[in-house]
């Protein structure tokens, strides 16, 4: 746990106690600070008073006693509307803020010497492999290395900060837009594209909150930035303008003069005088596809920005185990392999994992994004058959109707099972992929919940051929 400096002696509301809001509560607590902990859930309040954590029910609190609101990432801050707690913070002059905004000022607030180095990822996708490869790289180059923010533990649950420690986190736009004061030693900005729009107001304020991950930075910082998207050659551009610290752009799609960039699988360093080939990713066996070789880029240049050597960069590449929930092979029963990509919850990063395959067995659907699928119509025709769950069922089915074969499924269970019954039939090699291009939570917690789902009607097919886990990227 890292104890949170600035608020000894002070109260602070805590609104939302799923995995983040009881870590920042802890951390609150040992850093000196007293909390008042709510959420319209009873099993959040039941799980905050089951550790000893005031509940505090804040509809009818003193909010004038609060030095600050810690919000969780998915309560809305401005967009459809503010939440509650929102409103009557700003009424009474409360600062609202979110659990790595209290992490970044309990870092800026310590000693130089006792300062960690930050590496800070965020972008529309990829996000969590990078950050994952990242961490990967650290570790195997010998630096005390945890992972956290919006992939496995929530950054205050970490472990305590030193000098030595080196921090991996990957932000969404929720928590960016909670924070303020985070100065990453190297910020990653992968690529941007329409996501979250309802949660942002629009394009705008998606970009605006992606883009305070660069906010604070200067000399001696680095920021590797995506250029294979239009927003990201635009923010390269402007950036760079500034002339304040090193930037690094990063391509999956072109060869650069300056920069990190990825050609038919080659990676080429351009930061110095001349390109110079650091690996050959088709032998990443964890890394395939364009996407993950814009990811390789991005950590490439990540990792070189905080001084570890290209050879120790490139053997983390070749040696990253994947990520689960991210194009994972979770078994294989006869002649069908299943693969579980749960974490696509979007059509652009459904299009990474369905561009990978000649033809595939397509699970989708879930909780729908706005553009819903329409815009994977040229990979329609790589679908034998596509087996629709969740909400999005109809209006997907509607979209596809005459150009793949449908079957209402309903649920992952019956997905699967159906999925591969038609796979089998076909008597050849198979894919059946889970890639949902939609959000879980209209069944499922998460979409980590959603990928054990499917693992799980995976094994209970039968006759699994087992499959090795990743290691070292569940921190």
């Amino acid at each position: 746990m890292i104890p949170v400096r600035g608020f000894e002696g002070k109260t602070v509301a805590v609104f939302g106690l799923a995995r983040t809001g009881l870590a920042a509560a802890r951390a609150l607590v040992a850093g000196g600070a007293q909390v008042a902990l709510w959420d319209e859930r009873p099993e959040g309040r039941a799980a905050a008073e089951a550790e000893g954590l005031p509940v505090v029910d804040l509809n009818d609190a003193d909010w004038s006693q609060f030095a600050a609101l810690m919000l969780s990432p998915g309560v809305p801050l401005t967009h459809p509307t503010p939440h509650w707690t929102v409103d009557k913070a700003k009424a009474h002059g409360v600062e609202v803020l979110g659990d790595i905004e209290l992490f970044a000022r309990t870092v800026n607030a310590a000693p130089e010497h006792k300062r960690p180095k930050l590496i800070a990822i965020t972008g529309t996708n990829g996000k969590s492999t990078t950050t994952a490869l990242i961490g990967h790289i650290c570790a195997r180059a010998g630096r005390d290395t945890r992972i956290g923010g919006n992939i496995g533990r929530g950054v205050l649950d970490l472990d305590d900060m030193h000098g030595g420690a080196v921090y991996v986190l990957e932000l969404s736009s929720y928590q960016l837009d909670l924070t303020s004061s985070l100065h990453p030693d190297v910020a990653v900005m992968l690529n941007i594209s329409p996501d979250h729009l309802e949660r942002h107001g629009g394009m705008e304020g998606y970009v605006a909150a992606k883009r305070r991950i660069l906010a604070n930075q200067g000399k001696g910082d680095t920021a590797v930035i995506g250029v294979d998207d239009p927003w990201g050659q635009r923010i390269c551009t402007e950036i760079t303008a500034a002339n304040r610290r090193t930037i690094v752009p990063i391509s999956a799609s072109k060869a650069m003069g300056r920069g990190v960039y990825a050609l038919q699988g080659l990676l080429y360093d351009a930061t110095a005088e001349r390109a110079t080939e650091v690996a050959d990713l088709l032998r990443a066996r964890s890394l395939p596809g364009r996407h993950n070789w814009q990811n390789a880029a991005a950590a490439y240049a990540a990792v070189r920005g905080l001084g570890i050597s290209a050879e120790e960069a490139a053997e983390g590449l070749m040696s990253f185990p994947g990520l689960a929930h991210r194009m994972e092979t979770v078994g294989q029963v006869g002649r069908v392999r299943f693969v579980n990509d749960s974490k696509a919850t979007n059509a652009d990063a459904a299009r990474q994992a369905m561009s990978s395959y000649p033809k595939f067995y397509w699970i989708a659907g879930g909780q729908p994004k706005a553009g819903g699928i329409d815009s994977l119509a040229d990979l329609f025709p790589r679908i034998e058959k596509a087996y629709l769950i969740g909400e999005a069922s109809e209006a997907f089915a509607g979209v596809l109707e005459g150009k793949a074969a449908v079957d209402l499924s309903g649920d992952i269970a019956t997905a699967t099972a159906r999925a591969y019954a038609d796979a089998t039939a076909k008597g050849q090699d198979a894919v059946v992929l889970l890639s949902p291009a939609c959000a879980s939570f209209d069944q499922f917690a998460d979409f980590e919940a959603r990928g054990e789902a499917f693992r799980d009607a995976v094994q209970g097919l039968g006759q699994v051929q087992p499959q090795p886990q990743p290691k070292g990227v569940r921190a």
